[in-house]
C-alpha cells in the first residue's frame, strides 16, 4: 500500500480545514449552542426528564450525531467534488495510487474533521449540562464508525453532483429530516404505535438510538441491530465505490 499517497491526500485535506477554521469547526459548536440554549430553555422547561434523563443532556446524543452526520457528507463531498470541478482528478486517476488508498486518503480526512466537531461539542455539551457517559469505549466507536461511513457517503456524492447544488442537495434535503425525524430531539417510545413503525424504516433512528445508549444505556431499538445497520450501510457505500471507480462513471465526464 502507498503510505505516502494517503499521507499526502490526508494532509492536504486536513490543511483546508484549517484554513477555514472558522466555517469547519468553530461554526458548527456555535449552531449546536444555540440548539442547546433554544431546546434546552424552551422544550427543556416543559419537559423536564425522558426516561429518567434530563432533558438537556437527552438530547446530546441526538446533537452531536446531527452535526457529525451533516459535516462527515459535506467534507468528503467536497473534499472530492473540487478535483473534479477543477480537473485535477485526472491527475490523481492517472497516478500509480489505487482506490482504497485514495478512499482512505479522502474519506479518512472527512471523517477525522466530522470526528474532532464531534468531540469539541461533546465538550461543550458539559457546559451546558450535567453528563455522565455509561460505555465511553461504545461511545467513541459508535462516533467514529459513524462518521466513516457518512464519510464514504460524502464522498460517493461528490463524485455524482454536477454542480454546487447537487452538492449541497442530499445533506439539505436528506440527511438533516432524516436525523430530526430519527429521535434526535425525543424518545421514539414517545410516538403513537403508527408512527413508531413508520419510523423504524429511518436509518438513522439505529444511529442516534445506539448512540444514546452508550451515553445513558437506554435505546430505542437493540444495540446489535444498531451495529447491523451501521455495518450494512458501509459495506454499502464500499461497494458503490469500488463500482464507481470500475467503471469510471462520473469520473471522466
Amino acid at each position: 500500500m502507498n503510505l505516502q499517497a494517503i499521507r499526502a491526500i490526508y494532509l492536504f485535506e486536513m490543511a483546508r480545514t484549517f484554513r477555514t477554521i472558522w466555517q469547519s469547526i468553530v461554526s458548527p459548536v456555535l449552531s449546536t449552542s444555540l440548539y442547546f440554549i433554544v431546546f434546552g430553555a424552551a422544550i427543556g422547561s416543559r419537559i423536564e426528564t425522558v426516561e429518567g434523563v434530563s432533558y438537556g443532556a437527552f438530547i446530546v446524543p441526538g446533537l452531536i450525531m446531527l452535526t457529525v452526520l451533516q459535516q462527515s457528507v459535506s467534507n468528503a463531498a467536497f473534499g472530492i467534488y473540487f478535483p473534479k470541478f477543477t480537473g485535477t482528478i485526472y491527475e490523481l486517476l492517472s497516478a500509480p495510487v489505487t482506490v482504497i488508498e485514495i478512499v482512505i486518503g479522502y474519506v479518512g480526512a472527512a471523517a477525522t474533521k466530522a470526528l474532532m466537531i464531534g468531540v469539541v461539542i461533546l465538550i461543550t455539551a458539559t457546559f451546558f449540562v450535567d453528563l455522565h457517559i455509561a460505555h465511553p469505549v461504545w461511545m467513541a466507536a459508535f462516533l467514529v464508525m459513524t462518521c466513516f461511513s457518512f464519510a464514504m457517503l460524502g464522498f460517493i456524492i461528490g463524485i455524482w453532483a454536477r454542480n454546487f447544488e447537487q452538492l449541497q442537495l442530499v445533506p439539505l434535503l436528506v440527511i438533516t429530516p432524516l436525523v430530526f425525524l430519527g429521535g434526535s430531539f425525543y424518545s421514539i417510545s414517545m410516538l403513537p404505535p403508527f408512527w413508531q413503525t413508520v419510523t423504524m424504516f429511518n436509518p438513522v433512528v439505529y444511529l442516534i438510538s445506539g448512540f444514546r445508549w452508550a451515553f445513558f444505556g437506554m435505546a430505542d431499538v437493540p444495540v446489535a441491530a444498531s451495529l447491523g445497520a451501521i455495518a450494512l450501510f458501509a459495506g454499502l457505500c464500499l461497494a458503490a465505490i469500488w463500482a464507481i471507480f470500475r467503471t469510471g462513471w462520473r469520473l471522466r465526464s
